[in-house]
């Protein structure tokens, strides 16, 4: 059965936004975190900015890569869970880790935060929804 057709069979919220939506919001934050993340790199690299203060961006990349492949390849929906709590605490901890440093990184961060609330309330309630037992 294919990803879609998967994803399609899963008790979800009335609210649950069309993979559209979905795919649209994403393409509007990548850029937003690609810019943003690239210069906290760059800046480290460059022994402008602690390492402390990168890690978390690192870290939320990876957990960010990491849910496609966990939730729509190994169609495992608790682990998908776990990795976006941690996307979402790495957001807050990139924020506040580069707010004495960038504040500007720290505030172009609000958006990704916003959807990935939105994102996690609603993976949550997947998860939970279709639970087995």
């Amino acid at each position: 059965m294919s990803w879609r057709e998967w994803y399609d069979g899963l008790v979800k919220p009335a609210w649950t936004p069309e993979p559209a939506t979905i795919g649209t919001v994403w393409q509007i934050l990548y850029p937003i975190i690609f810019l943003t993340f690239t210069f906290v790199l760059v800046q480290a690299l460059r022994k402008r900015l602690p390492w402390k203060a990168a890690a978390p961006f690192i870290v939320n990349l990876a957990a960010n890569l990491a849910f496609t492949p966990i939730q729509f390849g190994l169609r495992n929906l608790l682990l998908a869970a776990v990795d976006i709590l941690l996307v979402w605490g790495t957001i807050i901890w990139m924020m506040i880790a580069i707010w004495k440093y960038y504040r500007w990184v720290a505030l172009a961060q609000i958006p990704y935060l916003a959807w990935v609330s939105i994102a996690t309330v609603l993976q949550l309630s997947i998860s939970w929804s279709n639970w087995p037992g």
